[in-house]
């Protein structure tokens, strides 16, 4: 791949809630984002969007190589918009859990899911492939890789077979056994033969950081506020007073004693591009950010600014996430979304 195209998959932000994580209704597909928010985020200086599709929106598994017509011309309005201004675009497809445990336990899914990508990609293949790139699936997640690593070839292939001359994405695992660590798994993968592919990773580490207050995923996060980064005993012991729950005290206390700072956070990304490099073979890092509700403002800054600053030093692309949700680069001021321009300053300066 040619260094301009790789260029193209740096400085990125996802649109999340569009085409996935939301009601897939051609309101939500008409509305959720503007020319007038593609114009801004160029304006802002990304290079590319990385687009969240729920195969639902597209995917009729009785006829998967007959992509949804109705829906199908919602998504190329959205393309046509996001071309408009020269950025970039990874069309990534992104099912709900069950959708992935399907794949990973039926052969007869799988074969289904590789009809839909090829029609998938061929009708995608008449676009730029300078600015159009295919990501195979968001965050496969099984407790033994091999599993998904068994499938992607397949699925790849099919994709290829699509649009030729595209790049496309491949995905790692996002952990290995109990383990949610996207770079060990990323570590366990073994490259297609197939010069035109990327390979992808998700960085949300610390999680007692990056996810303080969420609702989701391990219950101690509900119970996380104002926790610091970078950290230290000290810096954690003046937040466990308003940690009502003993566990979260403790793991907490854990945090402190970690030390989490770039230094640290270099270890691991280094890690996956020393991976990259034995392979030689591209890599990005297409989700990476902090969850803003209960977050320290300039801690959170911070952490994005390291991370963004580590994959640029190790020539890895990167999208943020993401534009105007939980995670975003917006924030809401007066009942009004606007830019953050301390994040927006972590990102680009």
């Amino acid at each position: 791949m040619k260094e301009e195209r790789f260029t193209r998959l740096t400085q990125g932000i996802n649109l999340s809630h569009w085409f996935a994580q939301a009601p897939l209704t051609h309101k939500n597909f008409q509305t959720r984002v503007t020319a007038q928010d593609i114009q801004r985020i160029k304006k802002m200086g990304f290079r590319h969007v990385r687009l969240p599709i729920d195969p639902n929106v597209l995917f009729n598994e009785k006829q998967p190589e007959k992509l949804n017509q109705e829906n199908l011309e919602y998504l190329d309005r959205a393309l046509d918009t996001i071309l408009a201004e020269k950025l970039g675009v990874i069309v990534d497809l992104h099912p709900q859990a069950r959708f992935k445990q399907r794949l990973y336990r039926d052969v007869n899914f799988v074969n289904n899911v590789a009809k839909f990508w090829k029609s998938l990609a061929q009708h995608l293949s008449t676009r730029d492939p300078e600015l159009v790139f295919l990501e195979v699936l968001n965050e496969p997640d099984v407790k033994d890789p091999k599993v998904w690593y068994k499938i992607q070839p397949q699925l790849l292939a099919a994709m290829r077979s699509g649009a030729p001359f595209h790049t496309l994405i491949a995905s790692s695992n996002l952990r290995v056994g109990r383990n949610w660590d996207n770079i060990a798994a990323l570590q366990l993968l073994s490259p297609v033969k197939d010069p035109n592919v990327v390979y992808n990773f998700h960085f949300y580490t610390p999680r007692p950081f990056v996810s303080q207050g969420a609702t989701w995923g391990w219950n101690m996060l509900r119970y996380f506020h104002n926790v610091p980064y970078p950290s230290n005993p000290k810096l954690v012991a003046a937040i466990l007073p308003q940690i009502k729950n003993e566990t979260a005290r403790k793991r907490l206390r854990e945090y402190g004693k970690q030390r989490w700072n770039a230094q640290k956070l270099e270890e691991l990304i280094s890690s996956a591009a020393a991976w990259a490099k034995e392979h030689q073979v591209r890599l990005t890092c297409n989700e990476f950010g902090v969850y803003r509700r209960v977050a320290p403002p300039d801690d959170r800054n911070t952490w994005i600014r390291d991370v963004r600053s580590l994959l640029e030093k190790y020539n890895i692309g990167w999208s943020m996430w993401d534009y105007n949700h939980g995670f975003g680069v917006m924030k809401r001021v007066n009942g009004q979304s606007v830019p953050d321009l301390g994040t927006l300053q972590a990102l680009f300066a």
